[in-house]
């Protein structure tokens, strides 16, 4: 079984639903979920948050954050996961559990932060944590190692 599905089957036995907030890997950690048969029973929606000011206008990362520090930051990607589970709120609902990423890709870097940075951000109903990674590679192999290091932080801090 691919780490996606043990994540929605461990989401799917607490009953937990999940959003997804992407900027780097630009939607495809949805995607992978996506990809799992019966995802949409656990999966709510994904956002691909690209443009710094729609971190902060769509999924609340707080400005100051944003001015101070930059998009790519530990506490932006928690943000963003928290965020993104009111933005994929059913009925007044939010989902359970947000997942997501922020970093630099390349090939360059807007900020000095060496490329291949990447920050996971995941919240559930138990907390808030973050991850920070530093991957090696193109632009391609950068997103493919954001992608697995979002579901498999995820799986960690749930309790698989």
């Amino acid at each position: 079984m691919s780490d996606a599905a043990t994540l929605l089957a461990a989401l799917r036995r607490r009953g937990w639903t999940v959003g997804i907030a992407e900027s780097l890997t630009g939607g495809a950690v949805a995607a992978e979920l996506v990809s799992v048969p019966g995802a949409s029973a656990t999966l709510l929606g994904g956002i691909v948050a690209y443009a710094t000011p729609v971190k902060r206008t769509l999924l609340g990362v707080d400005a100051d954050l944003l001015a101070t520090h930059g998009p790519v930051h530990a506490d932006v990607a928690v943000q963003m996961a928290d965020g993104v589970r009111a933005a994929v709120a059913v009925d007044g609902r939010s989902a359970d559990v947000g997942i997501s990423t922020t970093g630099i890709a390349g090939p360059d870097s807007p900020d000095g932060q060496p490329v291949g940075t990447v920050h996971v951000g995941v919240v559930t109903p138990a907390g808030r944590r973050s991850r920070s990674f530093l991957f090696a590679g193109d632009r391609t192999a950068v997103r493919s190692q954001a992608v697995d290091a979002a579901i498999v932080a995820a799986l960690e801090w749930i309790g698989e």
